[in-house]
C-alpha cells in the first residue's frame, strides 16, 4: 500500500495522533511545555485533515509545526520519550512530509543527541531514513548529517561504530545516487556551457546542480580526509581512519563511474586528487625491500602496511577498471606499480594482494585489449601489457626457483627481518618434508624438488579475491604454501581464456558481417578495418613469450592430470588463436611446447630444437638415452606407461612415454583435428611429433593406411602397460579421424597439411638410406590416408601426393619403397572408382592427371614397385576397363613399358593385361589406341627374357590383324573422323598433320603399323621368333593384302617389305659366326643351325623368299603402282646381294627366288586370249584374281584405271615410240629383263671373283658352292631368250668372264664325293654341263640370227679356247692353292684328302670344249669376222701349250686331241689363209704355226719311262703325219707363204732329218726309239724341195735355196761332233746312232754335190758356194775315223770336190790379197 493511498494518509493521521497523546501523556508531569505544544499539535493535524484535499502536502508546508512538539520531546533526553519521538519523527519522514527547515531543525537536534551520546543507533536510523526518503537535506545540512555518522563511526561502542560505518557508506551512496537521479531528469535539457574558469579552483562548484554540488564537496573532503589533510565541507570531523577513507572511495569509485565520466569536475578530482593520493600512499611499499633494514625511516607508516596497501590495490583495481580512458598516464604508472609487487623481494603477502589484483584484471580481456592498444602500440612508451604477462610468468618462475618459497616470510615482525615468524613455521611443514605423503592425493606442481601443492582459488573466470577481502585484518595475514601459485596459475588460464575468447568472439563476429556484406555487393571485396587486427596482432605478439614460458614451465612440472589439461588447454587456444591471426612464430612456438611435452625428456628431433628456442627451459643436455634418465624436471614422479625405440639413425637406446606425454599427444591430436585449418607451415612439426609418438608406441599402417598397434618389428624393445594398451585403440583412432577431418580444411589449409606430410616422408626417406632397419611409414601411410578422404578434390592436391609418393617409390629401402607404391596404386583405383562430379568419362583431362602417376612408375627401376604397378593395372582392367576411355593410351603405356634388364615375373604380369587387353577390350577403345596395342604387342615380341611371350605376343598380332580386318568398316569410319579433327586441329595450329604413315589413309597406317612391329620382329635376335613373326606377316598380308589401297601398297612395298630386307641383309652379313653350344643342355642344335650366322641365313631364305612370293603374286596390281620398275631393281638388288652372301644357303635361295620372279611372264604367243587376261596370266596372276567381281576387296575392283602405254611412259624414262598392237608387254618387260641381266651379271661377277690377296695360307674368305654355281649359270639360257635382241658384244664378254669364272671355281673337298661320281668314266660335273650348254645356246642363236650377230663368233671361240687351255693349265682361283685331279678315274677320292680344295677333272670339260671349237671353226672358218679376228691363230697359239707339252700334259689324251683337231682345222684353215694371203690378215698366224710344229715335234718333255714300244710306234706315226701335211699343205704353196715361215719349216725339217736321240735310250730300244722313220720322211722332204730344179717361180728358188743352206748347216754340225768324238773315244767305237747319223749326212753331202753339178750356175747364189767349200776341210778331218763305213762313204763324199778347184784369175787374187 502506498503512502499516498487515502487508507495510509488516514492511518497516518490516526498514528500522528496517538502519537501526540502518548507524549503528552509521558510529559504531563515533568515537561509541561511539552505537554502543551503535543496537544496543539493534535489540534493542528486535526484541523489539517478537516480542510484540505491534499492533506500531505499540507502536512509538509506545516511540517515545521507538526515536527515540533517531538523534536521538544528530544530535548528532554529522556530516554522514552526521545525513542517515542524519533519514531514519530522517522514516520513522518517516511511519508515525505517533511520540509527542507523542518529537516534542518530536526538535523540540529540529532546532533545535540548525538553530542550528548544518546541513543546512537536510533540516531543513525533516523538520519538514515531522513536521507533515503527524500531530498530535502542539501548543502551544510546534508554536511552535518554526514559528519554526524561519522563522529558516531568513531565512538567507544563496537556496535555504533560498525552500525556507523555502514550508515556512513549509505549516506555516501544516497548522496552519489540523488546527483545520478538528478541527472536522470536534466537529461534532456540542453545548458549552457560551464564558465571556463571552473575547473581553476576547487572550490569552484558553481556549475554543478544541488546535488551534484554536494557529491562533489563530499567527494572531495574525502580525499582530504585520506590525504589526512582538513575537510573543506564536512565541518565539525573530529577523527578519521585512512583505511575507512579509502574504502569509501573505492566504493563510490566502483559504484558511480558514471558520475566521474560525465563531469569534468569530478574527472578533474580523479586526475588531481585521487591519483597522486594513491601513488602517495604507495611509496612506502615501493621503496621497501624484504630484508633490508628499516632504521633510516622510523616512522611506523612508512613500511608497507598491509589494510592500506591492501586498500589501495582495491582503489586501483577500480580505478582501472572503470577510469582507465580518462587516466591513461596514470594507469600506467599504476599497472607499472603493481608488476613491481610480484617481484620475489616484497614481502609474501604484499605479492599475494597483488597476483590477486593482477588476476582481477586477467579476468577482464576488454580492458587488458585497451592496454594494449594505449601503452603497447604508442611509441615510447612502457609496453604495459606485455610486462604484465611477462610479469606473471616470472613470478611464476621464482616461485620455484627462491629456496623458500614455501614459507612466507613474516614481514609483521617489529624488527623487519625476513627470519620465519611464529605463524610462518608449522605453514612451512609440508613445503620442507610432506612431499611423500602428500603425492598421489594432492594437485601440485614439482619442479627440481619444489614442490608447491595446488588449491582452488576461484570459479574459472571470476577473480575471487581472498586477501583483498580481508578488511578486517590489521596485522598481515600468513599465506599459505601454494597459494600465490594457485592465484598466478588461474591468472594465466583466465587471461588467455579471456583473450582468446574476446577475439574469437569478434572474429566470428568480422567473419558474419563480410559474409553478409559478400551477399549484398558480391563484387566488392570488402577488407574488414585493418584497426582491430592490428591490436589482436599486438596482443598476440606481446603476451606469447611470457605465456609460453610459463606454461611450459607449469606444464613441465606439473603433477596434476586436470592441471595439465588446463595447461595444454591453454596451450592449444592460443596456439590456434595465432593461426587464426596468421602469427607463426608464435604458434609454432605453442605447437612446440605441446609438441616437446609429448615426446619423452630431451628426445632428439631436430624440427622442434631448431623450430623455436624455448624461452625459459634452459636445454638440458644428456647425451645418450637410456630408459634410467631422471629427467631434470619432475619426469621422476610421473606414471611410466610405454618404453620404446627411438626413430632415429643410429639404433640408440630405448626411450620411455609417461601419462603426462600422452595426455600432450592427445591434446596434440585434438589441436590438428580441430584447428588443422590455422596450422599452416606447422603442421610441420605436429605430424613429426607424432610421427615420433607413433614409432614409440609400435602403431605400424595398415590397410588404408590407417595405424594399428603392430608387433615390435625391432624386437621385444617395446613394453607398453596395460593403461597405453586400452589408449592406443583410441589414439590411433584419433589418429585417423584427424586425417579424416582433412576433409573439412580448405584448400591451403590442406596443401600445408600434405607439404608437412612429404616433408616428414623426405626425412624418413633420409633415415632409411643406407639401413636395411624398418623405416617410418607414418607419413606415407598418412598421406595415403588423406589422399583416400578427399576424393572429391582430389584434383588440388593430385601433383604434390603422388609427386611425393613416385619419389618414395624410388627409396632403395624395399620397406619404404612397398609403401609408397601401395600408397600411389591405392589412391589411383580409389580415385578411378570415385563417383566424380562430373564423371570422370566426361572429364577427360581429370581422367588422365589420375592416371598419369600410374605411368610416371614406369620410371622405376625397382622390380617390386614395377610388379605392384602391373597387378594394379590388372586390377583397374578388371574393374574399369570399360570406361578407361581416353586413359588407355596411358594403361597401354605403362603395360609396354617393359624393358629387357626386368625379370620375366614381371614381364609375364605385364602380358597378362596385353592379353586381357586383347582378348576383352578391342572393341571398347577408341581405334586411335588401337595402334598403341599394336605397338605394345610389338614390345612384348621384341623383350628377351621368355621367348614363349615373345611368340606368342606374335599370335596376338596375328588375332589383332583378324580383329581389324572384321571390323575394318567400324574403324575405317571411326579413324577417319579422327583423323579429320586431328587435321583441322593442324591447320589451326599451322603446323602439318604429324602421325606415321601419313599420306596414307588412317586405317591402312593400322595395317602398316602392323607390318612394321611384325617386321621388326622379323629382326629379332632369337631365330624362333624371327621365323615366326615372318611367317605372320607374309601370311597376313597374304591374307588381308586386298584390304589396302592402292597407294598404301607402295609404303608396303618400300617402307614394310624393302625395309625389313634391308634389315635382315643387314644383321646377316654382321652375324657372329662363332658356334654356340647347344641351347640350355638339353636342346640339341644341328650344324646347319649352330651359328648366329646361320641362324640369320634362314632368316634372310624366308624373307626373300616371302617378298619374291608377293611380287609373284600381287604383280599384277604393284605394277599398278608408278615406280614399279625401281621397285623391281630394289628387289632384284636384295636378290643379288643374298646371292653374293657368304652363305651357301642364302645364296642358293636368292637364286631359286630369281627364277621365281623370272618365270612370271613367259611371252604368249596365243592370241586367241583376250590380251588384258593374257597380260594377266603372263604376269602369273592367278585367273581367279583376274575376274574384278572376284577379285574386288572392300569396295576396290582391281580394273586396270591407265593403260598399258602410260605405264610403259612410266617405267623407261626414254620417250618410247608406241609400238605395233602385240608388243606392249614385250617393250614393256623388256626393261624389266635387261634389269635381270645387270643383276645376273653383278651377281656371277661378283660370286665367280677370285679372292684378292693374302698367302695360301689364310683361309679364304668364301667359295661359293658348285650347286649354286650351276643354278647362276642354268638362269642364263632362259635370260638370254628375253634379251637376245639386244645382246651386245659387250654382254658377250660380260658373259664370258662370268663362265670363265665360274668353272675357275674349286670345290671343298668334303663336297668332291658328291660332285664327282664314282664310277670309272671321266665326265663333266653339272656345272661344266651347264656352262657348255650356255655356249650353245648362243652360238646357235647367232647362227639363226641376223647377219650383224656373226661377229660374237670370234669371241665365243677365245672363250671356249680360254676353256681348252685348262686341260694344261688348270685355272687358279686368285691365290689359293688347290690340288688338281686331271682325271677321276686315275686317282681316287683319298689320295688328295688332305688338301682342301679341289681343282676337279678339267680334262674333260677342256677336251669337250675342243671337240666344240673344232666344230664351229668348220662351220664359221670363212666368216669374215673369224677371219678378221685371227680365230685361227688363236686356236693355234691355244693348241701349242698341249702340243709343246706332249707327254708333260696331264692327260695323255689330250695332246693327241690337240694334234688331231689342229690336223683337222689346218684342213680348213690352211686354204683360207691362203686365199687370204694377200690382205695380209693371216701374217701373224705363219710364226705361230710354225713354233706349234716346232713345239710338238722336238717336245722337251721325254716319254714315260713305262711306256711299251707299240705305244711310242704309234706316237710317232702321228709325228709323221704331221711332217707329210707339211708336205703337201704347206710347202707345195711356197709361193703363198712368208719367207720367214718357210726357212723356219726347213730348218725344222733340216733338225728332224739329222737324228737327235736322248741319251737315255737303252741300246736295246735304240732303234725304235731313234725315230728312224721321221728323221726319213724329214729328209726326204727336205731334199724333195732343195733340188727341185723346176724352178717356175722365184718363190720355188727361194725355197729351195733356203733348203740348200739349212740342209749344208746342217751337215757341217754333225760332221764336226763326230770328229770331235771319235778323238774323245779312243779305241772304242762311237754309240751306233752316231756311226748312223755320221754316214747318213756324208750320204747327203755327195747327193747335194751331184744336184749343185746339174743346176745353171746362177740359180745357185754366192753364199750356197761359200757354205759348200766351207765344208771340205771338215770332211777332211774325218779321214782319220775307224769305222768302215764311214770311211767308205766319206770317199764318195770327197770326190765330187774337184769340180771346185780351178785355178783363180790374177787380178782377182791381188783384189783379194790387198
Amino acid at each position: 500500500m502506498s503512502t499516498s493511498s487515502p487508507e495510509a494518509v488516514k492511518k497516518l493521521l490516526e498514528n500522528m495522533q496517538t502519537d501526540l497523546r502518548s507524549l503528552s501523556m509521558e510529559c504531563k508531569k515533568k515537561f509541561p511545555p511539552v505537554k502543551e505544544a503535543a496537544e496543539s499539535g493534535i489540534v493542528k493535524i486535526k484541523t489539517i485533515a478537516a480542510r484540505n484535499a491534499d492533506i500531505l502536502a499540507t502536512l509538509k508546508e506545516n511540517s515545521s509545526e507538526v515536527v515540533q512538539p517531538f523534536l521538544m520531546g528530544c530535548g528532554t533526553k529522556e530516554p522514552k520519550i526521545t525513542q517515542l519521538c524519533l519514531a514519530a519523527i522517522q514516520r513522518l519522514m517516511s511519508h515525505e512530509v517533511v520540509s527542507e527547515a523542518a529537516a534542518g531543525n530536526i538535523i540540529n537536534m540529532l546532533w545535540q543527541l548525538m553530542e550528548n551520546n544518546l541513543e546512537e543507533l536510533k540516531l543513525l536510523q533516523t538520519v538514515l531514513v531522513l536521507l533515503t526518503t527524500n531530498t530535502v537535506v542539501h548543502d551544510d545540512v546534508l554536511s552535518k548529517a554526514i559528519v554526524l555518522c561519522f563522529r558516531l563511526h568513531f565512538t567507544k561502542d563496537n556496535i555504533t561504530n560498525n552500525t556507523a560505518a555502514a550508515t556512513v557508506r549509505q549516506v555516501v551512496t544516497v548522496v552519489f545516487e540523488r546527483m545520478v537521479a538528478e541527472d536522470e531528469r536534466f537529461k534532456g535539457i540542453v545548458e549552457l556551457p560551464p564558465p571556463v574558469q571552473g575547473n581553476t579552483n576547487r572550490r569552484s562548484v558553481s556549475t554543478l546542480r544541488p546535488s551534484a554540488k554536494d557529491a562533489y564537496m563530499l567527494f572531495q573532503d574525502l580525499c582530504q580526509l585520506v590525504n589526512a589533510d582538513a575537510p573543506y565541507w564536512l565541518v565539525g570531523m573530529t577523527e578519521m581512519t585512512r583505511t575507512f577513507g579509502l574504502e569509501l572511495l573505492e566504493s563510490v569509485l566502483n559504484d558511480f563511474p558514471m558520475v566521474f565520466l560525465q563531469h569534468q569536475e569530478f574527472s578533474f578530482l580523479l586526475k588531481e586528487r585521487v591519483c597522486p593520493l594513491v601513488i602517495k600512499l604507495f611509496s612506502p611499499n615501493i621503496k621497501f625491500r624484504q630484508g633490508s633494514s628499516s632504521s633510516a625511516s622510523p616512522a611506523p607508516v612508512e613500511k608497507p602496511y598491509f589494510p592500506i596497501c591492501m586498500r589501495l590495490l582495491r582503489v586501483v583495481s577500480v580505478l582501472i577498471k572503470h577510469y582507465y580512458s580518462l587516466l591513461v598516464t596514470e594507469c600506467e604508472i599504476f599497472l607499472s606499480l603493481l608488476v613491481k609487487f610480484l617481484d620475489g623481494e616484497k614481502p609474501q603477502w604484499l605479492r599475494a594482494v597483488a597476483v590477486e589484483s593482477v588476476h582481477r584484471l586477467c579476468v577482464q580481456p576488454h580492458l587488458l585489449r585497451s592496454f594494449c592498444q594505449s601503452y603497447d602500440m604508442k611509441p615510447h612508451s612502457t609496453k604495459v601489457f606485455r610486462d604484465i604477462v611477462n610479469a606473471l610468468g616470472s613470478f611464476i618462475q621464482s616461485l620455484f626457483i627462491i629456496p623458500n618459497a614455501g614459507n612466507p616470510a613474516a614481514t609483521s615482525a617489529p624488527s623487519g627481518g625476513s627470519g620465519s615468524g611464529p605463524q610462518g613455521a608449522p605453514q612451512g611443514g609440508p613445503g620442507a618434508g610432506g612431499q611423500g605423503t602428500a603425492l598421489n592425493t594432492q594437485a601440485a606442481f614439482e619442479y627440481r624438488g619444489t614442490w608447491i601443492p595446488l588449491m582452488t582459488v576461484s570459479v574459472q573466470g571470476s577473480a575471487k579475491a581472498t586477501y583483498l577481502e580481508m578488511l578486517d585484518k590489521v596485522e598481515p595475514p600468513s599465506i599459505p604454501e601454494g597459494y600465490a601459485m594457485s592465484v598466478a596459475f588461474s591468472a594465466l588460464l583466465d587471461l588467455v581464456r579471456g583473450i582468446t575468447s574476446m577475439i574469437e568472439r569478434e572474429l566470428a563476429k568480422e567473419e558474419e558481417e563480410s559474409a553478409v556484406r559478400r551477399e549484398a555487393n558480391p563484387d566488392q571485396n570488402a577488407q574488414p578495418e585493418p584497426g582491430a587486427h592490428l591490436v589482436w596482432d599486438e596482443m598476440v605478439s606481446a603476451c606469447w613469450c611470457g605465456l609460453l614460458a610459463a606454461l611450459s614451465l607449469l606444464l613441465d612440472a606439473s603433477t596434476d592430470e586436470t592441471a595439465t589439461e588446463n595447461i595444454l588447454k591453454a596451450e592449444l587456444t592460443v596456439a590456434s588463436l595465432c593461426g587464426r591471426l596468421g602469427l607463426v612464430t608464435p604458434r609454432d612456438a605453442f605447437i612446440t611446447a605441446i609438441c616437446k611435452a609429448s615426446l619423452p625428456p630431451h628426445y632428439a628431433l631436430t624440427v622442434l630444437s631448431s623450430n623455436a628456442a624455448n624461452l625459459n627451459n634452459k636445454s638440458y643436455s644428456i647425451q645418450g638415452q637410456c630408459v634410467q634418465i631422471i629427467s631434470p624436471s619432475s619426469e621422476s614422479h610421473q606414471q611410466v606407461v610405454a618404453v620404446g625405440q627411438p626413430l632415429t639413425v643410429q639404433p640408440q637406446g630405448t626411450v620411455v612415454l609417461t601419462a603426462k606425454n600422452i595426455q600432450c599427444m592427445r591434446t596434440l591430436l585434438n589441436l590438428a583435428h580441430c584447428h588443422g585449418a590455422v596450422l599452416g607451415t606447422s603442421w610441420q612439426l605436429v605430424l613429426a611429433t607424432l610421427q615420433h609418438l607413433v614409432w614409440i608406441l609400435g602403431l605400424k599402417p595398415g590397410v588404408g593406411g590407417a595405424l594399428k598397434p603392430g608387433r615390435a618389428v625391432e624386437g621385444p624393445s617395446t613394453v607398453l602397460t596395460t593403461a597405453v594398451m586400452t589408449d592406443l585403440p583410441v589414439i590411433s583412432n584419433i589418429l585417423s579421424r584427424l586425417f579424416e577431418s582433412s576433409q573439412y580444411l580448405d584448400d591451403v589449409s590442406l596443401h600445408h597439411l600434405i607439404n608437412a606430410l612429404c616433408s616428414l616422408s623426405l626425412e624418413a626417406m633420409e633415415m632409411a638410406y643406407g639401413t636395411n632397419k624398418e623405416p617410418s611409414l607414418f607419413a606415407v601411410a598418412k598421406l595415403l590416408e588423406t589422399g583416400l578422404v578427399n576424393m572429391d578434390r582430389i584434383e588440388i592436391l593430385w601433383r604434390p601426393l603422388t609427386g611425393h609418393l613416385l619419389e618414395v617409390c624410388q627409396h632403395p629401402n624395399a620397406r619404404m619403397r612397398e609403401w609408397g607404391a601401395e600408397a600411389v596404386t591405392a589412391l589411383i583405383k580409389a580415385s578411378l572408382a570415385y563417383r566424380h562430379n562430373p564423371p570422370l568419362a566426361q572429364n577427360q583431362r581429370l581422367q588422365l592427371l589420375l592416371l598419369n602417376p600410374l605411368k610416371e612408375l614406369s620410371n622405376v627401376l625397382h622390380a617390386d614397385i614395377r610388379q605392384k604397378q602391373l597387378e594394379s593395372v590388372l586390377q583397374i582392367l578388371q574393374s574399369q576397363g570399360d570406361s578407361l576411355g581416353p586413359g588407355w593410351p596411358l594403361v597401354l603405356g605403362v603395360i609396354g613399358a617393359i624393358r629387357n634388364d626386368q625379370g620375366e615375373s614381371l614381364i609375364r604380369t605385364a602380358f597378362q593385361c596385353l592379353q586381357l587387353v586383347v582378348t576383352d577390350f578391342l572393341p571398347t577403345m577408341p581405334c586411335t589406341c588401337l595402334q598403341i596395342v599394336v605397338d605394345v604387342a610389338g614390345s612384348f615380341g621384341l623383350q628377351n627374357q621368355e621367348l614363349n611371350i615373345s611368340l606368342t605376343s606374335i599370335g596376338l598380332l596375328w588375332n589383332i590383324s583378324d580383329y581389324f580386318f572384321q571390323r575394318g568398316e567400324a574403324i575405317t569410319l571411326e579413324l577417319e573422323r579422327e583423323e579429320a579433327a586431328l587435321q583441322k586441329q593442324a591447320q589451326e595450329k599451322g603446323v602439318p598433320l604429324n602421325r606415321p604413315f601419313h599420306p596414307a589413309p588412317p586405317f591402312d597406317c593400322l595395317w602398316l603399323c602392323l607390318y612394321a612391329k611384325l617386321g621388326e620382329l622379323c629382326v629379332d635376335p632369337r631365330p624362333a621368333v624371327r621365323k615366326s613373326a615372318g611367317q605372320t606377316m607374309f601370311s597376313t598380308i597374304a591374307a588381308h593384302g586386298t584390304l589396302l589401297q592402292q597407294p598404301t601398297w607402295h609404303i608396303v612395298v618400300w617402307k614394310v617389305l624393302f625395309h625389313l630386307l634391308d634389315c635382315v641383309r643387314r644383321s646377316s652379313t654382321t652375324a657372329d659366326k662363332e658356334k654356340i653350344e647347344s641351347g640350355g643342355g638339353n636342346i640339341l642344335i644341328h650344324h646347319s643351325r649352330d651359328t648366329a650366322e646361320k641362324q640369320w641365313a634362314e632368316t634372310w631364305v624366308l624373307t626373300l623368299a616371302g617378298v619374291a612370293r608377293i611380287f609373284n603374286t600381287r604383280r599384277y596390281l604393284l605394277q599398278q603402282l608408278g615406280d614399279f620398275f625401281k621397285a623391281w631393281e630394289v628387289l632384284l638388288d636384295h636378290i643379288q646381294s643374298a646371292a653374293l652372301s657368304k652363305n651357301n644357303e642364302v645364296s642358293l635361295a636368292a637364286l631359286k627366288s630369281f627364277q621365281e620372279i623370272l618365270q612370271i611372264g613367259s611371252p604368249v604367243k596365243d592370241s586367241a586370249l583376250p590380251t588384258e587376261a593374257l597380260a594377266l596370266a603372263a604376269m602369273g596372276v592367278p585367273p581367279v584374281l583376274i575376274d574384278p567381281l572376284s577379285a574386288a576387296g572392300p569396295g576396290r575392283p582391281l580394273l586396270r584405271s591407265d593403260s598399258m602405254l602410260e605405264r610403259l611412259a612410266r617405267y623407261s624414262n626414254a620417250e618410247l615410240q608406241a609400238p605395233p598392237p602385240g608388243e606392249e608387254s614385250a617393250l614393256e618387260d623388256s626393261s624389266l629383263w635387261w634389269s635381270a641381266w645387270n643383276t645376273w651379271y653383278r651377281t656371277g661377277t661378283d660370286s665367280t671373283r677370285p679372292p684378292g690377296g693374302g698367302t695360301g695360307t689364310d683361309r679364304p674368305s668364301f667359295i661359293p658352292s658348285q650347286p649354286f654355281l650351276t643354278a647362276l649359270v642354268q638362269i642364263f639360257p632362259a635370260l638370254y631368250q628375253h634379251i637376245k635382241t639386244g645382246f651386245s658384244m659387250d654382254d658377250l664378254r660380260k658373259l664370258g668372264v662370268i663362265l670363265h669364272g665360274a668353272v675357275s671355281v674349286p670345290i671343298s673337298s668334303e663336297a668332291s664325293p658328291f660332285i664327282l661320281p664314282s664310277y670309272s668314266e671321266a665326265v663333266l660335273t653339272s656345272l661344266q654341263e651347264a656352262v657348255l650348254t650356255a655356249l650353245d645356246v648362243l652360238q646357235k642363236a647367232i647362227c639363226v640370227g641376223p647377219e650383224n650377230l656373226q661377229i660374237m663368233y670370234p669371241a665365243i671361240f677365245d672363250q671356249l679356247l680360254l676353256f681348252v687351255e685348262f686341260s694344261c693349265k688348270p685355272p687358279q682361283y686368285g691365290k689359293l692353292e688347290t690340288k688338281h685331279v686331271a682325271n677321276a678315274k686315275y686317282n681316287q677320292i683319298q689320295l688328295f684328302a688332305p688338301a682342301e680344295w679341289v681343282a676337279l677333272n678339267y680334262v674333260p670339260f677342256a677336251e669337250r670344249s675342243l671337240e666344240v671349237v673344232v666344230g664351229l671353226y668348220h662351220k664359221t672358218a670363212c666368216h669374215k669376222a673369224v677371219i678378221k679376228e685371227k680365230v685361227l691363230q688363236n686356236i693355234i697359239k691355244t693348241l701349242r701349250l698341249p702340243l709343246s707339252l706332249k707327254y708333260a700334259c696331264p692327260s695323255e689324251s689330250t695332246w693327241k686331241l690337240a694334234v688331231s683337231s689342229l690336223l683337222k682345222v689346218l684342213s680348213v684353215g690352211l686354204p683360207v689363209a691362203r686365199q687370204h694371203a694377200a690382205s695380209g690378215k693371216f701374217e701373224t698366224m705363219w710364226p705361230e704355226l710354225a713354233y706349234a710344229f716346232e713345239d710338238f715335234l722336238f717336245t722337251k718333255s721325254t716319254p714315260p719311262d713305262n711306256m711299251s714300244i707299240q705305244e711310242f710306234q704309234k706316237n710317232e706315226t702321228v709325228d709323221v703325219e704331221v711332217v707329210q701335211l707339211i708336205s703337201t699343205e704347206i710347202l707345195p704353196f711356197a709361193n703363198f707363204i712368208p719367207k720367214d715361215f718357210v726357212g723356219q719349216i726347213m730348218t725344222m725339217l733340216n733338225k728332224g732329218s739329222i737324228h737327235s736321240q736322248s741319251s737315255s735310250f737303252t741300246e736295246a730300244e735304240i732303234d725304235v726309239r731313234m725315230r728312224e722313220e721321221f728323221s726319213k720322211v724329214c729328209f726326204e722332204t727336205l731334199l724333195q724341195f732343195s733340188f727341185s730344179n723346176k724352178v717356175s717361180t722365184p718363190q720355188e728358188g727361194y725355197i729351195s735355196r733356203m733348203a740348200l743352206s739349212v740342209l749344208l748347216k746342217r751337215s757341217q754340225d754333225v760332221l764336226r761332233r763326230y770328229v770331235s768324238d771319235e778323238k774323245l773315244s779312243g779305241h772304242c767305237p762311237l754309240p751306233r746312232q752316231q756311226v748312223t747319223e755320221i754316214i747318213f749326212v756324208l750320204k747327203a753331202v755327195s747327193t747335194l754335190m751331184d744336184s749343185l753339178k746339174k743346176t745353171q750356175p746362177e740359180n745357185v747364189d754366192g753364199t750356197t758356194w761359200a757354205q759348200v767349200i766351207a765344208l771340205y776341210p771338215t770332211l777332211v778331218e774325218c779321214i782319220t775315223c775307224s769305222s768302215s763305213e764311214v770311211s767308205s762313204a766319206l770317199k764318195e763324199a770327197l770326190g765330187p770336190f774337184k769340180d771346185f778347184m780351178h785355178p783363180p784369175p790374177v787380178s782377182r787374187v791381188q783384189n783379194g790379197e790387198s
